[in-house]
């Protein structure tokens, strides 16, 4: 049985195309929210602005259109073919969403985080079908910390969310039931597969800055036209490029991928990835990077070297190993590979931080003039070489 065949409902319809009594109250209806955006279809814009939003720098409008305009532009940018992530809107949203209950109910702090931690986490969850990984998610990409104040409304916002999409649509993995294991001396194997996929990620997002800076001097209305037709050329020669890569990773989880395509893909869906979302259309790099580091990693056989590659990819770009290492475990219902997972992420993250500092969220709002990092102390923002300033 295929990987089409386990995958849940609105997958299958993808691919076609220490909190207050009021915390707990609005983590209950974050997590639901978060479920309805990932079931009509939400999709991704900008993950780095979710974490923007947990520190209160976007006003509750500003949040909720943030949170809500994409879906009309997402959808539009999808149909025509453009070739970037998709699923992670619905993290955007539900942060978008949690910014304005928690001004509309006039939260104050430290209570206003947990509901905006709440959000990402319940969108996160209700996107991927991965309850676990949403919780790291906000630890290790969001917040930096980890401290029971924060971790109760996390947990209950992704069991809830979790347990009412697979209510509503199912409790199959996305990329369907998988039960591969991995022997001892193929760990030597996974940990090259972590070490290879650092650079690639690495060199991934420096030509994505790059092609960003060289679309820059085009003005907007005609910067992502230009986009969609250069993505629109590559797709009459390798027209699997499409979308977020839903379709390619499934065939390639599946062994159904020849070594042509495989090379065609490496190829072509960096080159429409850079073409989509460098010129500005709505969409992201979050699955994209999965497919490119699938596809790396298949050459040594596919299956669960293929799923390590994903991961550790995803890593590289994230520098968030534990996230991206349960999140493939989640995506596929295989937790036996855990420990090779677990090992090609922390050396694929440890080697691309020593690379290139920033990650794909880090290096975004790089651009907008905030530096943060994640010390001992916490996440905090570098407005100078002699000045920190605590934010989380």
């Amino acid at each position: 049985m295929t990987a089409d065949d386990h995958s849940p409902i609105w997958a299958r319809k993808k691919r076609r195309r220490g909190p207050n009594p009021l915390v707990s109250i609005l983590v209950t209806l974050l997590a639901v929210f978060g479920v309805l955006t990932a079931v009509l279809g939400v999709k991704e814009r900008s993950l780095a602005e979710g974490g923007a939003i947990m520190d209160g720098w976007i006003a509750a409008g500003v949040a909720t259109v943030r949170g809500e305009a994409p879906k009309v532009a997402d959808e539009a940018v999808d149909t025509a073919g453009a070739a970037a992530g998709k699923a992670g809107d619905a993290v955007q949203a539900g942060a978008a969403a949690a910014e304005a209950a928690r001004r509309l109910f006039r939260i104050d702090e430290p209570q206003a985080r947990l509901v905006l931690a709440a959000g990402v986490a319940a969108g996160f969850a209700s996107a991927y079908n991965a309850p676990i990984a949403a919780v790291l998610f906000v630890v290790e990409i969001v917040t930096g910390v980890l401290v029971l104040e924060a971790i109760v409304p996390i947990l209950c916002a992704s069991v809830i969310a979790t347990i009412t999409l697979r209510f509503v649509v199912g409790e199959a993995p996305l990329y369907g039931a998988r039960s591969w294991s991995i022997d001892g001396y193929e760990l030597i194997a996974c940990a090259g597969i972590g070490l290879a996929a650092a650079p690639i990620g690495v060199g991934f997002l420096r030509l994505l800055a790059i092609v960003e800076r060289l679309w820059r001097p085009i003005p907007l209305p005609v910067r992502p036209a230009l986009g969609g037709l250069v993505c629109g050329g590559i797709l009459i020669f390798v027209p699997s490029v499409a979308g977020n890569g839903y379709e390619p990773l499934s065939q390639l989880l599946d062994g159904k991928l020849g070594i042509p395509m495989i090379l065609a893909l490496l190829v072509a869906k960096p080159l429409a990835t850079y073409a989509s979302v460098g010129s500005g259309q709505p969409g992201g790099v979050f699955t994209p990077t999965l497919l490119i580091g699938g596809l790396a990693a298949s050459f040594l056989g596919g299956g669960p070297f293929a799923l390590v590659g994903m991961a550790a990819a995803l890593a590289a770009t994230t520098h968030a190993p534990i996230t991206c290492a349960i999140l493939a475990c989640e995506l596929t219902g295989n937790y036996a590979l855990a420990l090779p997972l677990l090992l090609a992420c922390a050396l694929a993250a440890g080697l691309a931080r020593r690379l290139y500092i920033d990650s794909v969220y880090t290096a975004e709002l790089s651009k907008r003039g905030l530096r943060w990092r994640l010390t001992l102390d916490g996440r905090r923002v570098v407005e100078n070489q002699q000045q920190i300033v605590d934010v989380v």
